[in-house]
């Protein structure tokens, strides 16, 4: 084997190229240590092996840790400002100030692309034709969304319209008077449009002229002795109240801004952001950063404003800071072209956007002294938990474990879950349900081959078509769990070689009472102090899987059971029968349900209901 070639760090940096670019360092285990931009490359990375130039005890460290660097040249500063934030997010350096906080935020999303549009909640914003408000940070989203919906009388369903019009029967929202039903077309596209209108300016603030119009209603539905419906009004009000409530902060001029501001004590610091949406406060949120050198507020606001405006999809047109900020010119050209408008970062000295700058900052202090404490202990169970399997098994970093189960009765109805964990947090948006397609009988290892294989196979499939950052099949893990000891270790290993994928793969192996005793890794058991934080991790992740799997696989008996009693029973072909399983979650249920019950399932008219019900009741019910 020839030995590979020793990187020479000084004749790597005669060859720097006096160019805009992004730099990597890494260490003598290929760890990426550090990604930084540039304005000229020559110049910043040289600055890094000069002595003596006072930049603090950590980053003197980090220098003592490059074994060697990497740059990638781009055509400006601003595509190396980009090209860095994309490589920050992807590797989380250690001695990059990170953003801590991987959140996403509701939106409103008015969907006017349709003909009859509707009002739901989102969690990303799309170029399209739609409208959409937010972010909303403090709760409330679904119960704004259902007010409109009742006030205006906005349809729910996801029926095609005008192409589904008379279709099926208008749904239990119609019936209740909270639907105007245009699946049925008792509304004109321009009456149904008009509702939209208002909701829009409701969702704008201008909740006035439906105050007026319900508070009118309330008092003729009182002067008329209708209290029921009386009473139905006022509750639209007091919801409306609680609403407006949550938008008192405002200013005179409508505008979206963002404030933030921070705190920092030792290593520790929070950022306060208050969301400003047409000059009304929406919401706060706090963040925690992650700093390994000494910290700077100037610094650490630079890294927090590019790592979040880089994941979040809406931007303001003002942004306003505690401080200035590093390259301030560049960011907010940056911020420009992601928002397709002009977007203004300032610095306020005075006045009244001081002193909200200054509220944010109280708001931030107050976080990191309350939440100190209970900041160690979330720690301790998710990043400090992650760093002790680390240890054990001599494997960094594991931002992303994976942990699969496969649960049967006798072989019937073979499921496979998949739960996934980042951060020793669970990332339930990746979690995946997997039905047998292959094994009939009750076999384990054949079932966790094709559970794995699917898997790995689809995100191979995903990553020849998509960007890798993207979607939950595309992103492999740091480390496969499995719920048993070497035969499910084993078949992992084998699919992996089999795929020519390369990822460590440790067993939870159990002892007779079904409780984890240690770590299959290696073709060793490891022993694992069942007091620690990794244990009660890997302990949480185990249960997590089995739960997973066992309620994918309860839901699948009921549905067939349901399946094969509804088969026996008059009037009830495989559309009715359809229906009646996507309306009762249960056998129980359905048993339990009366002839009214009944008759609000699609397609169930009168006598196919007295059918079930006397199936299940006797001819006597």
């Amino acid at each position: 084997m020839s030995e590979e070639k020793e990187f020479d760090v000084k004749e790597e940096l005669a060859k720097l190229p006096k160019k805009p670019g992004v730099y990597i360092m890494h260490d003598a285990d290929d760890s990426i240590l550090y990604v930084g931009k540039a304005k000229n490359l020559y110049n910043r990375v040289r600055s890094y092996f000069k002595e003596n130039i006072g930049r603090g005890p950590q980053i003197d460290k980090m220098v003592s840790l490059i074994a060697r660097f990497e740059y990638i040249v781009t055509d400006s500063e601003l595509e190396a400002l980009v090209l860095e934030n994309n490589l920050i997010k992807e590797y989380s350096p250690k001695y990059n100030t990170l953003l801590k906080d991987d959140k996403t935020y509701p939106y409103i999303k008015v969907t006017l692309g349709e003909d009859y549009p509707r009002i739901l909640l989102v969690r990303k914003m799309k170029k399209d034709k739609a409208r959409y408000f937010g972010p909303f940070t403090s709760g409330g989203v679904k119960e704004t969304i259902d007010l409109i919906n009742k006030l205006y009388l906005i349809r729910t369903c996801s029926r095609k319209l005008p192409k589904d019009f008379g279709k099926e029967r208008p749904c239990l929202n119609y019936h209740i008077n909270q639907c105007c039903a245009p699946c049925q077309g008792n509304i004109s596209k321009e009456d149904y449009a008009h509702r939209i209108e208002l909701a829009i300016d409701f969702l704008n603030g201008k909740h006035q002229p439906i105050v007026r119009e319900l508070k009118e209603k309330m008092a003729a539905a009182s002067e008329s002795m209708n209290f029921e419906e009386a009473i139905k009004y006022r509750d639209l009000l007091e919801n409306i109240k609680k609403i407006s409530e949550t938008q008192k902060m405002s200013d005179n001029v409508g505008e979206d801004r963002d404030i933030i501001a921070l705190a920092i004590d030792g290593s520790e610091t929070v950022v306060q952001v208050f969301f400003l949406r047409n000059g009304k406060l929406i919401g706060r949120e706090h963040f925690y950063m992650m700093q390994v050198e000494e910290p700077s507020a100037d610094k650490i606001l630079t890294s927090f404003v590019k790592q979040f405006y880089a994941g979040t999809p809406f931007i303001p047109r003002e942004i306003m800071l505690q401080e200035p900020i590093e390259d301030i010119e560049l960011v907010e050209q940056w911020l420009t072209d992601k928002k397709g408008a002009r977007v203004h970062i300032l610095v306020p000295l005075k006045g009244a956007k001081e002193k909200l700058v200054d509220l944010a900052a109280k708001n931030a202090r107050l976080v990191l002294s309350q939440d100190r404490e209970r900041i160690r202990r979330e720690e301790g169970r998710t990043i400090g938990a992650v760093k002790e399997i680390e240890e054990i098994l001599g494997i960094s970093p594991l931002n992303r474990m994976e942990a699969f189960d496969i649960s049967n009765t006798s072989g019937f109805a073979n499921v496979g879950s998949m739960v996934v964990y980042e951060k020793g947090k669970p990332k339930r948006s990746d979690y995946r349900k997997f039905r047998m397609k292959t094994v009939a009988g009750p076999d384990d290892y054949a079932c966790m081959h094709e559970v794995l294989t699917r898997r790995f196979t689809h995100g191979l499939d995903e990553r020849r078509e998509v960007d890798e950052r993207f979607g939950s099949f595309t992103r492999f893990p740091d480390l496969l769990l499995m719920d048993g000891g070497r035969g499910q270790v084993n078949i992992a290993l084998q699919v992996l070689d089999e795929l020519g994928i390369d990822i460590p793969v440790c067993g939870m192996v159990k002892d007779d009472n079904h409780r984890t005793r240690g770590l299959y890794f290696n073709n060793r058991e490891l022993p694992i102090d069942k007091n620690s934080e990794g244990f009660k991790l890997i302990t949480r992740i185990q249960d997590e899987a089995h739960r997973f799997a066992i309620t994918y696989h309860r839901s699948l008996r009921s549905k067939a059971q349901v399946h094969s009693i509804l088969d026996d029973i008059n009037g009830v072909g495989p559309s009715r029968r359809k229906a009646l399983m996507k309306h009762f979650k249960s056998i129980d249920e359905l048993k339990a349900a009366d002839i009214d019950a009944l008759l609000r399932v699609d397609g169930i008219t009168a006598p196919v209901a007295k059918e079930i019900y006397d199936f299940f009741h006797g001819n006597d019910g």
